[in-house]
């Protein structure tokens, strides 16, 4: 006869077995949700990691290496990096004039390094409004806006699309021609990473993210991307300067649209089926 103990004893082992097969459920879950999203941006990140070394390589965005391309790192970057805490000061290497550097100068010293700022960016097809919070990207914060003060991005066209993102921020896409541009322009300075998402839960970057577009470790300029579909991008290589908190509903209206696929199959994606134009963006006094 079963006494009392044993029954409790094989109940509390049924329980754990149950337990354990629903964790293991909601894991292999977890990874297949994963390996949907690693896919839906793998294409494009790789691709943009090809397009940004162009631009390092002809000097353009910060020394230019982030190119036509998009927010992937190099090739050789598929490998998670170690966490990059906001350095202690920023540090803005110059880069060598050309045809594809716009000479800004160098952002001031003393940088803010606490509190929030407000950038805005007004758009033929309405605003977006991204909040950056300066103590997590300090550098990137300070980059913004001395560049914002100079009109650098004002009357820029966002060059290209892949999927989950827009990419925006070369000075070199304006006018008519625009569609002719490699994506390889930036600022006369390029910085290093900051706030790379080492330790996110799910994916690298949601939709609302906004990062920075390079040609590997450490070669942030001007260009930058929006993201409105969840992403990996190859992993946590793009340093996150703030989050959308208005207008989403202008960067779905583009993905509706499309892309003439000018850069597949390499570096992937396109200019936008309808021209989005920076007509101005500007950062607000830290709060």
């Amino acid at each position: 006869m079963t006494s009392n103990r044993e029954r409790q004893q094989r109940e509390a082992a049924r329980a754990r077995l149950a337990r354990q097969m629903a964790e293991r459920q909601a894991a292999a879950q977890r990874r297949r949700q994963r390996n949907r999203l690693i896919g839906a941006g793998a294409a494009c990140a790789v691709v943009a990691l090809i397009a940004v070394w162009v631009v390092t390589s002809v000097g353009g965005e910060d020394d230019p290496q982030p190119v036509a391309g998009s927010t992937p790192t190099p090739t050789g970057a598929a490998t998670t990096p170690s966490p990059t805490p906001s350095p202690t000061e920023c540090v803005w290497t110059e880069v060598e004039p050309s045809d594809r550097v716009v000479d800004v100068g160098l952002p001031p010293e003393d940088e803010p390094r606490e509190g929030t700022q407000i950038m805005t960016v007004s758009t033929n097809l309405g605003e977006i409004k991204v909040e950056v919070d300066v103590a997590a990207a300090p550098c990137i914060a300070a980059s913004f806006t001395h560049l914002a003060s100079q009109e650098f991005y004002d009357g820029t066209k966002c060059h290209r699309m892949c999927p989950g993102m827009l990419q925006c921020g070369d000075p070199t896409a304006k006018g008519e021609g625009y569609r002719d541009t490699d994506g390889t322009g930036g600022p006369s300075y390029r910085f290093n990473d900051e706030n790379l998402p080492i330790d996110a839960e799910g994916s690298y970057y949601p939709a609302g993210t906004v990062a920075m577009a390079n040609s590997g470790p450490n070669t942030n300029g001007s260009q930058f991307f929006f993201i409105y579909s969840d992403t990996d991008l190859n992993g946590p290589h793009y340093s996150v300067i703030g989050t959308v908190i208005e207008g989403m509903d202008v960067l779905e209206r583009v993905d509706e649209i499309g892309h003439d696929g000018a850069f597949e199959p390499s570096p992937g994606g396109g200019h936008p089926n309808e021209d989005i134009i920076i007509e101005s963006l500007r950062m607000s006094d830290v709060s």
